[in-house]
């Protein structure tokens, strides 16, 4: 790496943040900028990274910087990335950084609508603790990798979590691809189904002859991207012996999970990593940050279980709900949901009807919609909201709560040994630090 001062654009972004560690664990001298600040930001401050909170200045980038990398979600009218090419320096994207990293290691990046996180995290700890010292980039945070969504390994394997957002992962050249599943989303970019999918194929043929990709087959369109392959395809199913092997062994509930572990288990075999190194790992694997996040709170005197998950299309919402239910069968449930971008909800709109109408829960709220920066179109804002959902659900027990009345409901509404799911990709789970 000859970089070494680095300027990032949107620096507390999940994936850039990723990124940023690895050059500060290099060595380089990492500096950025964000609108507000997180969690994120505050851990990589404690690593080294001088990160500038509030409105992007052209003022924060200097002329000694070497590389500018930026969010995909930066336009190209933002102060800063205009400022650094004015510069003459050199800018490049996150997914283009990240692209050149996938050359230099055994790159293996899982894709797809849902379930990135946690097969990268499942992947990672069986490559981890059996002793292969893979160096990891993910989009969420670890308790075994010190509560980060980087590592840094010795060894020549690199895990990432491949997002199809803006055909990111067209960047990337990996060796194995995991595909979980395919589906109608981001559609802020994609113009619909046959664009995502003829996407996914242009981004599995990067794989070399001896590639191999693992790809769910419980799923139709991931059918539908197969044919003459240069590369070898592994497929996993639900429906295979090992399912059952690995329900009773995970601590994490629900369906999707067990079809996540099965893909890492793929990975592990493909890797020659002994079955029984395997399922230790995902026996004790306990979920990752807002990933079915479980804890215990006291809310009000209440003793309530409180679970913070990131689902935000309709199919994420559907599954996660349902395991909450068999994972409580007999408790009372709350949710409140919080729906990320008017785009997706505009689009996805009838699909979110038919979640919530079949949901087995006691009682659900839906507050405001999160607008994502750079990524909303103001027609669009006019056309739906959280209240025209709750009315097109239509049943008593889901209602629409504004989010600056959500602490206050709770506190009356909670009874001894409820369960609280707070749903979203936004800012949702600000809440579990309030209460």
């Amino acid at each position: 790496m000859k970089e070494n001062k680095v300027y990032f654009i949107g620096i507390g972004g999940i994936g850039v943040s990723a990124l940023a560690q690895y050059y500060l664990a290099k060595g380089a001298e990492v500096s950025g900028s964000d609108l507000v600040s997180s969690e994120i930001i505050e851990l990589l401050g404690s690593k080294g990274a001088k990160v500038i909170i509030g409105k992007h200045n052209p003022k924060n980038v200097t002329k000694d910087a070497d590389l500018v990398i930026f969010s995909p979600a930066v336009e190209q009218n933002n102060p800063e990335f205009k400022e650094a090419r004015k510069l003459g320096i050199k800018c490049v994207s996150y997914p283009e950084a990240l692209g050149e990293l996938t050359k230099e290691y055994f790159t293996i990046a899982v894709s797809g609508a849902h379930g990135k996180s946690t097969t990268t995290a499942m992947i990672s700890l069986i490559l981890t603790k059996a002793g292969l010292d893979p160096s990891v980039i993910i989009g969420t945070k670890i308790k075994e990798f010190g509560n980060t969504n980087f590592r840094l390994g010795k060894s020549k394997y690199l895990v990432i979590e491949a997002d199809e957002w803006k055909a990111s992962f067209l960047n990337y050249w990996p060796k194995i691809i995991v595909l979980t599943n395919i589906e109608r989303e981001h559609l802020d970019y994609y113009k619909d189904l046959d664009h995502i999918l003829k996407t996914f194929r242009e981004y599995v043929g990067h794989l070399p002859a001896e590639g191999i990709l693992v790809v769910n087959k419980d799923i139709d369109n991931n059918l539908k991207i197969l044919g003459k392959e240069k590369y070898q395809v592994k497929g996993y199913s639900l429906e295979q012996d090992e399912a059952k092997i690995i329900k009773n062994l995970l601590k994490v509930p629900g369906e999707h999970n067990v079809s996540n572990a099965l893909a890492a288990l793929a990975v592990s075999r493909i890797l020659n990593i002994p079955d029984d190194n395997a399922y230790k790992s995902l026996s004790e694997y306990g979920g990752v940050w807002r990933r079915f996040d479980e804890s215990q709170k006291n809310i009000n005197g209440k003793n309530i279980t409180l679970i913070n998950d990131y689902g935000h299309h309709p199919t994420e919402v559907r599954v996660t709900l349902k395991a909450v239910r068999e994972k409580f069968p007999n408790k009372k449930i709350w949710c409140v949901f919080q729906p990320h971008q008017y785009q997706r909800t505009f689009n996805l709109f009838d699909d979110f009807v038919e979640t919530f109408r079949k949901a087995q829960i006691d009682q659900i709220a839906i507050t405001d919609i999160y607008s994502v920066a750079g990524r909303e179109k103001a027609a669009i804002k006019k056309k739906v909201t959280s209240k025209k959902l709750v009315d097109a659900i239509n049943r008593e027990n889901v209602s629409f709560l504004s989010k600056n009345k959500i602490k206050q409901f709770l506190y009356k509404r909670l009874e001894e040994g409820n369960v609280l799911l707070l749903m979203g990709a936004g800012d949702i789970y600000n809440i579990n630090r309030e209460l």
